[in-house]
Parts: structure tokens; C-alpha cells; sequence
């Protein structure tokens, strides 16, 4: 199975804005990249080429949402990256999607849903802290259609309450990443402290998280 990374701005400007000295979507497409995502997909607007520049030699590939992906709100981001990485590598199962504005994910907790969409293959699979689901959430293609149906202009969270309600089962992991709910607005020193594995994990392990999806509880 091949997971993709949909990261998603609604405008240059937030897409662009530094974080940790470098642009929010960088920080968070390098972080989907080390977490073992592929292909990973940026979609926001570009209309002065500020995000391909900040993107130049990175992993990812931008896409410059049609006036019809805008007019629908994230869903229409979300769904034309989607596409987009589909069109790119043709094996793609899910995608994890991801608010440019949650910057602060750890690669490790990408690297979990990763290793949990095996065991849980139709299922939309979100991070938690102390039991708050976050963000970024793994969105399965069995449920692109029931995501397109949805009402344009939900934002990220009620997209994926759309979905729970129209029958696609959602699964909270708890992997102690307070990057999870806690978004830019937060500096990265505020943080609270990071409550996972041992040694927080940064390459692409073969088994790590496959206990964690035969252990999920059913909402």
C-alpha cells in the first residue's frame, strides 16, 4: 500500500509564511517526506510563484487549485490533491491530509498512521492528544466519492464528521504528539512536551504501529 501526503493552504501567503526559518509548507512537506509519505502533494494558490520557490528541491509537487477547487473550500483542495498524487503514483491507497497550519506533526506520528492503514484499510485513521482528535488525518480513496458528495465550505473538521456520518468509519490513534492539536499558533516552545514512543521514530520501520491498528477501538 502507498500513502500520499495532501498538504493544503488556502493562500500564498500562509503557505509561504516562515516556520522555523523556513516556509510553512516546506516544514511540513519535509516532515511528510521523512515520515515514509509518497508522493507528497502541496495544493494552494500561487500566484506569484512565492510557494514553488520555497518548494524548489524538496520532495513535493505543487498543484495550483482550478477557481472550482477554491469555490468548494477544503474540500476542493483536499480532493484535487488527491488526484493529483493518484495521477502520480498509480498505487496510492490513502492519503495523509494535512492543514499547512499544523506544522508542528512529528514525522513519527506520519510514519504511524503509515504503518496503521494496513490493518484498517477503509477506515479515515486521526491522531490524538489527550484524547483530542487532530490533525493530520489519513483519508482512505475508497472514500474519495463520499468526500466529493460532501457540502462545499466544511472546514477540515467537518469534512471528516461528513464522512463518519455518511458511513466511513474513523479511528483515533493515540501516539502522544501534541503537534496533533496543537497548530502554528502555538510556538514551537510552548509545546507540550512530546508523550510517545520511547525514541520518537524518524524512518519508515516495518512494524511499528501494526499493534496500535489491531488494538483501535470502534467509534
Amino acid at each position: 500500500m502507498t500513502v500520499a501526503a495532501v498538504i493544503f493552504s488556502a493562500s500564498a501567503e500562509e503557505a509561504a509564511t516562515l516556520v522555523d526559518g523556513v516556509a510553512r509548507v516546506r516544514h511540513v512537506a519535509d516532515a511528510a517526506w521523512s515520515g515514509g509519505a509518497m508522493p507528497v502533494v502541496v495544493v494552494a494558490p500561487d500566484p506569484g510563484g512565492t510557494v514553488a520557490g520555497a518548494l524548489s528541491g524538496s520532495a513535493a509537487d505543487l498543484v495550483s487549485p482550478t477557481p472550482a477547487d477554491a469555490d468548494t473550500g477544503p474540500a476542493g483542495l483536499i480532493v484535487a490533491g488527491i488526484e493529483a498524487a493518484t495521477a502520480s503514483v498509480g498505487e496510492t491507497t490513502a492519503a495523509v491530509v494535512w492543514p499547512a497550519r499544523m506544522a508542528w506533526i512529528d514525522a513519527g506520528t506520519i510514519t504511524a498512521l503509515i504503518e496503521a492503514h494496513p490493518g484498517l484499510p477503509a477506515a479515515v485513521l486521526r491522531p490524538t492528544w489527550e484524547g483530542q482528535p487532530g490533525w493530520p488525518a489519513l483519508v482512505p480513496l475508497a472514500a474519495l466519492d463520499a468526500l466529493r458528495a460532501l457540502p462545499s465550505g466544511l472546514a477540515p473538521d467537518g469534512l471528516l464528521i461528513g464522512l463518519e456520518e455518511g458511513g466511513v468509519p474513523v479511528r483515533l490513534l493515540d501516539l502522544g504528539d501534541p503537534g496533533a492539536t496543537h497548530d502554528v499558533d502555538t510556538p514551537r516552545v510552548e509545546l507540550p512536551a512530546y508523550a510517545g514512543p520511547d525514541q520518537p521514530i524518524t524512518g519508515h520501520p516495518p512494524d511499528w504501529g501494526s499493534d496500535v491498528a489491531q488494538a483501535l477501538p470502534d467509534r
